[in-house]
């Protein structure tokens, strides 16, 4: 597994957007993940990224991550060559997996979660690449 990307919650993207580029980082740009119902803002940082999310409905699932905690580390993301495979290899080694069938995420990979209790507290992403990505 690689480290793909660190993703933090924002309710405020314009101005998260201007300190990531004030630190530096190259601006790769936004996308919407619909299935998601958030805005995404994406940052390059050697070979991973930062993600900034922000809700693009209230009944997404980071409006109320942003209610219950503010702004913040929201979910670590590691990218795998076979999500299938990975999921079905966690799940026999005792991780509690949210997404047993994978989900759309941004630029065309599938992504699958796991929940915190199973990873110390954080939220995990897994997600395989589009092909030719």
């Amino acid at each position: 597994m690689r480290l793909d990307h660190i993703a933090i919650a924002v309710s405020d993207l314009d101005a998260a957007e201007a300190a990531y580029k004030a630190l530096g980082l190259p601006w790769q740009g936004r996308e919407e993940v619909s299935s998601q119902k958030v805005m995404t803002s994406i940052f390059q940082s050697g070979d991973s990224r930062v993600e900034l999310i922000t809700p693009t409905a209230e009944d997404s699932p980071i409006s109320a991550f942003l209610l219950k905690k503010g702004s913040g580390l929201h979910h670590l993301c590691f990218e795998v060559a076979d999500l299938e495979s990975e999921i079905v290899r966690l799940k026999a080694q005792g991780f509690r997996v949210l997404n047993e069938t994978p989900r759309p995420g941004v630029e065309g990979s599938r992504v699958a979660f796991l929940h915190p209790a199973s990873t110390a507290g954080v939220l995990v992403e897994i997600a395989q690449k589009q092909i030719g990505k």
